[in-house]
């Protein structure tokens, strides 16, 4: 294996461990919190001042750290009424030359989010609720989960090349740029 494949294959992994173990252990809490938040509020008319809110904080990291799972999983919406009917190398250069799309939208989402979650660090903002838990936690997933994308975007792309090249078949990993 090359440097280049042993990185792809690096990412694509680190995703999906993120996205089995992480992702998925966060939905698995938000459930348990929001299971006792109701039975507080409902069976002993005791309900917390907490749940809801940090509820919704997970769901906003889930939400941020799962895109490079999807992505790595395929999960993500694509228009493909031309694109299956196409050659492996013809979808592998269409992938390729369509991502730039899926490159801009990423740096920028990466550039930006870092911008807000350090300006957020730097004052230690909270969300100046009751119960005021701090927000830049939350707003730090933004950048890191736009690197997460950004990297298996990357990935995809280096599974597409030996395509393009006629060295290996298409692996069905990245759906990142797909027409």
């Amino acid at each position: 294996m090359t440097l280049l494949k042993h990185f792809s294959v690096f990412i694509t992994r680190l995703n999906d461990r993120l996205g089995v173990w992480l992702i998925g252990y966060l939905v698995l809490l938000m459930f348990v919190i929001l299971l006792y938040e109701i039975t507080a509020r409902y069976l002993f008319s005791a309900p917390t001042t907490w749940a809801t809110e940090f509820t919704q904080l997970m769901f906003g990291a889930y939400v941020m750290l799962s895109g490079g799972y999807l992505l790595a999983n395929k999960g993500h919406v694509n228009v493909d009424l031309f694109y299956n009917r196409l050659t492996p190398r013809a979808q592998a250069l269409t992938h390729i030359l369509t991502s730039f799309l899926f490159f801009a939208f990423i740096s920028v989402l990466l550039m930006e989010g870092w911008t807000m979650a350090s300006n957020s660090i730097d004052m230690l903002e909270t969300s100046s609720s009751a119960w005021n838990p701090p927000v830049w936690p939350l707003k730090l997933t933004i950048p890191v989960g736009a690197a997460l994308i950004l990297l298996q975007g990357v990935a995809g792309i280096l599974d597409q090349l030996p395509v393009l090249v006629g060295a290996e078949p298409a692996a069905d990993r990245s759906g990142e740029g797909d027409a």
